[in-house]
């Protein structure tokens, strides 16, 4: 499998009440038009994980308007192939798109879909005990930049879900994994298999929005915040890392960051990941200000 298009851990956090302006501002930072060049195929994986709460505000799934913000900026770097690609955990991924409105984003930006869930698939081999391997779309194969964008959340089994998560859960097909995705052992050792994922999927540009964000049961039950943040990054493993540290944790806290770290897939250490935007400070005390109610700032 292929490298990611940059070896910095560039993240960037930005502060604005809409969302799309988050974004636009956050993608600038890392220089996407740097990483996206005419020759590339782009997938963009968005997190679609069930219709249960369909309305963005909810934090289950990904903003249609933000969806349609990021698929515009990337044509404005003229790349051969845009396509939005995913495959629910919970529900077909046909109606999740039509229920949440994503089909009318698609159609209109001109975008390409492909359902993850389903073939034609190739084969990976993982560095974990249950599934050893699995089969993913060829999609991915034939991506040269590939786009994580997700609502960050608690998670009741992986802690939390950041990019990782999502590309680790969107790409392994239903059809063959089940709805969920637990028939062939994922789940039990999810953190292991999270991190088996991120050593063979390459993820360009990770998208974590805090606008809104899940705090308590997720990823699909837990209550929504608007932290008026989104986070950006060039590397997924620093751009979890930072998120982790606005619901409070270290990297040691969530095993799947932890074992990224060790394995080198990315940067855990604030220290050397290169923070840009507004800080990590400043986005601790408007985080924990907006989702608790109180200021509390560790940095």
């Amino acid at each position: 499998m292929r490298t990611r298009k940059s070896t910095k851990s560039s993240v960037s956090i930005t502060h604005s009440i809409d969302e799309c302006i988050a974004i636009e501002k956050g993608l600038k930072s890392i220089h996407i038009n740097k990483l996206i060049k005419s020759k590339d195929t782009v997938v963009i994986v968005p997190n679609w994980v069930n219709y249960k709460k369909p309305d963005p505000k909810d934090a289950v799934v990904v903003g249609q308007n933000s969806l349609r913000t990021i698929i515009e900026i990337v044509k404005s770097s003229n790349p051969k192939n845009i396509i939005v690609a995913t495959g629910s955990d919970g529900d077909k991924t046909s109606k999740v798109m039509k229920k949440v409105g994503y089909k009318r984003i698609i159609d209109e930006t001109e975008a390409k879909f492909i359902d993850l869930n389903y073939g034609p698939y190739f084969e990976i081999s993982l560095n974990n005990k249950r599934p050893s391997s699995t089969e993913i779309n060829k999609i991915i194969e034939l991506a040269t930049v590939i786009i994580s964008f997700t609502p960050l959340k608690h998670h009741e089994e992986s802690t939390m879900s950041g990019s990782i998560t999502n590309i680790a859960l969107g790409l392994p097909p239903a059809e063959i994994h089940g709805y969920p995705k637990k028939n062939l052992g994922i789940h039990e050792d999810l953190h292991g298999f999270i991190t088996a994922m991120a050593e063979r999927i390459a993820i360009d540009i990770s998208i974590v929005s805090c606008d809104p964000v899940m705090i308590g049961k997720g990823p699909s039950n837990g209550i929504a915040r608007h932290a008026n943040l989104v986070i950006c990054g060039t590397d997924p493993v620093a751009t979890d890392t930072v998120a982790a540290r606005l619901l409070g944790f270290k990297p040691q806290a969530i095993q799947y960051l932890f074992n990224c770290g060790k394995l080198n897939i990315g940067e855990t250490d604030l220290e050397k990941i290169d923070i840009k935007g507004i800080g990590i400070k400043k986005a601790e005390g408007i985080f924990s200000q907006n989702v608790y109610g109180e200021e509390i700032v560790i940095d």
